[in-house]
């Protein structure tokens, strides 16, 4: 069992949860993630470890209330326990002094992005950010992406915060001015899709982290297959991060919508207070 130390809400539907998790805070790093049980009969959820003190022997999770499953975790209050939590998966993110980099994150990937461009500035890189949502209500952690960041650009699609429009705008303003090493992008898929679009041009190396369905974490059931290049890999073990410029993301678009209505049938029964079976 996993203590809830601390639980804090973000934004709309954005909720933070600090568990006492030390064996695997001991070993985590950026770019690696969770996959947590709430109880036992619950479905298993990925997600990527937002922050971690390997001192206080605690990880940090960020989680958008989406479905069922972050519906139920979003109701853990401090003091509550998880039931089940593996970690630290996948391989952890290639930290390197490149020069200059760009790191782009989009709605709740603001927070694995976080740790990234944290240990990027540590490295020695010149570090711009980028992050990105909908709405102002969307947005978190300004304050310590700044912190690790040597400038800070906010946009949001309908302008109430920061620059009205895309990350990839301001992206491609930097890559029209500065010699960039290498990029990193988490967010919706169709963000880093669109990043990816724009770096290409330019022949940047780019980076993003997919989150496709995911069960096991192994490597063992398939679910999180996804096509890189010409090959088939799987999310969990030989990512969750890959070259962007080599993912088919339409194909992992499709795989992700693959129950989105079994999800939204399970979400309404919660809603009508109902049980999922």
């Amino acid at each position: 069992m996993y203590k809830i130390l601390h639980k804090e809400s973000l934004g709309t539907n954005l909720h933070l949860l600090e568990v006492e998790a030390p064996r695997i805070a001991r070993k985590a790093e950026s770019g690696q993630f969770i996959i947590l049980r709430l109880k036992e009969e619950a479905e298993r959820i990925p997600l990527t470890i937002a922050d971690y003190s390997r001192e206080k022997g605690t990880l940090t999770i960020i989680f958008q209330e989406v479905g069922f499953s972050t519906r139920e975790l979003a109701g853990c209050q401090a003091g509550d326990t998880i039931l089940d939590l593996v970690g630290p998966l996948g391989v952890p993110s290639e930290i390197e002094n490149y020069g200059t980099v760009v790191c782009v994150g989009g709605g709740v990937g603001i927070a694995p992005v976080y740790p990234i461009t944290r240990d990027l500035k540590k490295a020695g890189n010149r570090v711009f950010s980028i992050i990105g949502a909908r709405n102002s209500g969307l947005l978190f952690w300004r304050e310590k992406m700044a912190e690790v960041s040597d400038q800070l650009f906010i946009t949001t699609d309908d302008g109430s915060e920061g620059r009205k429009g895309f990350v990839s705008d301001v992206l491609k303003e930097i890559l029209d001015k500065e010699k960039v090493q290498r990029v990193w992008a988490i967010g919706p898929m169709i963000m880093m899709k669109v990043v990816a679009d724009t770096t290409r041009p330019y022949g940047v190396p780019t980076i993003v982290s997919l989150n496709p369905i995911m069960v096991d974490g192994t490597g063992m059931c398939g679910a999180c297959r996804v096509a890189v290049g010409k090959e088939t890999k799987f999310a969990c073990v030989d990512g969750p991060e890959f070259d962007a410029h080599l993912v088919d993301f339409d194909l992992a678009m499709k795989r992700a919508a693959f129950f989105k209505d079994k999800e939204q049938q399970a979400l309404a029964m919660c809603k009508c207070g109902g049980e999922r079976r």
